[in-house]
């Protein structure tokens, strides 16, 4: 998504634009793939940041002006409803702020006079300094939320969706994830991702971009401080003025060297997830499911870090894709149960085939009966019989597909904010530039651009 957003944004300035992309799919670790005729969306359990139209100066807004793209192509359909549910208790959120702001005031009534305080010190922080230094997260929101228990609720959305170090995240990554979240809230095309594929592909080859698809980039050639010539997989050289790499801060390094080395372990991404999807032959309302998406965790506290076990179902991510305010007579045809958790990519990579797929099995049924615990029940074999389609992916499907070093989805810890690399012409975006999530990583795309490239010439 910022690789493309950033071919858009040069392409509109009338640059020569190549994007090479190693896979047959767009949209790296926010794509789709189609299995017995059906699609389904990789990474997307929601578009954040989204507001009602009129609503002027957020980043939804900004990133259509940048792209020029019309707000209705992509065609977003506001959530129902999310809750954060920890043992005995809950807290909903919509994308009315106030909600979440009247569950905190009734659910932690000695906390709200500094829940809104956290709310102006978040207003006032400029997460998008691209110069700025990390801020532990935890250190600053523990200066007003005195309650460990609301701090976790809070946090464990935010760092389910954006973070890729253990247990804290940067205040700026914080302040950019609460106000995506909390302040402004979910949304998603009926039809899934690719529909903003389509429109954003669309755009690109209007504007006379181009794209290689299944030719990775091998080797980044040049002298100790400009990259000169890109070597792909396929052998062939090509040139480049610029070059904005999307695949992470470590991996572009990879390819600068002459040699391969093994890679900072401080700069490598620890942090991975599995992902269960089971196609339903009901609608999830007919049975209760009503939220859109739920984020749980049954333990006294929130633990956000690499497990020790294949996957550590004590926390994670329940997603209907159906209880979307889609419009009358619009619905997804089956329904949709998704489960994400946290993964030891370790574990999973070093499974020989027959014990991977039993591992896929046994960890898919596990984390079904954890999501069990916090909506309305219903049986395994009533689940089972009422499955038409299931599948599974793990750290090992992501590091296949993105290339990301420990199937880190979030990757490095390390942000480079400033996008900068060793070689003065080669830019990172995305990821480990550190805007995250679909909307984030287009304005990730489109500020590298702007910054290191258009405000150049």
């Amino acid at each position: 998504m910022s690789g493309l957003a950033a071919g858009i944004r040069l392409a509109m300035f009338g640059r020569d634009v190549l994007i090479l992309e190693r896979h047959n799919a767009t949209g790296g670790l926010n794509s789709f793939y189609s299995f017995d005729g059906r699609k389904f969306d990789v990474g997307l359990h929601a578009v954040t940041n989204y507001v009602d139209m009129g609503v002027k100066g957020t980043p939804l807004g900004k990133l259509f002006r940048q792209l020029r793209i019309r707000r209705e192509d992509f065609g977003l359909c506001p959530q129902f409803g999310s809750r954060v549910a920890f043992p005995g208790i809950d807290l909903r959120f919509t994308n009315d702020f106030e909600v979440l702001q009247a569950e905190v005031a009734q659910k932690f009534p000695g906390q709200i006079d500094n829940f809104r305080r956290l709310v102006r010190e978040i207003e006032s922080h400029d997460a998008f300094q691209l110069e700025g230094k990390e801020i532990s997260a935890r250190a600053v929101v523990s200066s007003y939320i005195t309650d460990p228990l609301l701090a976790d609720m809070l946090f464990c959305p935010l760092m389910y969706y954006g973070s890729a170090s253990e247990m804290d995240m940067d205040f700026g990554q914080f302040a950019i994830m609460f106000n995506s979240i909390y302040r402004e809230g979910f949304a998603r095309p009926l039809d899934g991702v690719r529909r903003i594929i389509r429109v954003m592909l669309a755009r690109y080859r209007a504007l006379g971009g181009k794209r290689k698809m299944k030719c990775g980039v091998r080797r980044i050639l040049g002298s100790k401080e400009r990259a000169r010539e890109l070597v792909l997989d396929s052998g062939e050289v090509i040139t480049a003025d610029h070059v904005l790499s999307s695949i992470g801060s470590v991996e572009t390094e990879r390819l600068c060297k002459d040699l391969p080395a093994e890679p900072d372990q401080a700069k490598l991404g620890q942090l991975s997830f599995v992902e269960t999807i089971n196609i339903l032959n009901w609608q999830p309302k007919e049975w209760g499911w009503e939220d859109t998406i739920i984020f749980f965790n049954d333990h006294e506290r929130f633990i956000y870090a690499r497990p020790r076990d294949l996957v550590d179902p004590r926390s994670g991510v329940i997603c209907f894709p159906n209880n979307y305010q889609y419009g009358e007579g619009n619905q997804l045809p089956e329904g949709v149960f998704r489960v994400t958790c946290m993964a030891d990519y370790e574990g999973w990579s070093t499974l020989p085939e027959e014990s991977y797929r039993e591992a896929k099995k046994y960890w898919h049924e596990r984390m079904a009966q954890k999501a069990m615990e916090f909506m309305q029940p219903v049986s395994q074999e009533t689940l089972d019989a009422s499955t038409l389609y299931r599948d599974m992916f793990t750290p090992r499907t992501i590091k296949k597909y993105t290339g990301h070093l420990g199937g880190a989805v979030y990757g490095s810890p390390q942000k480079v904010k400033n996008g900068r690399t060793r070689l003065e012409n080669v830019y990172l975006c995305g990821t480990d530039q550190g805007f995250l999530g679909i909307i984030g990583a287009m304005l990730s795309g489109i500020s590298m651009a702007n910054y290191h490239i258009l405000r150049k010439t």
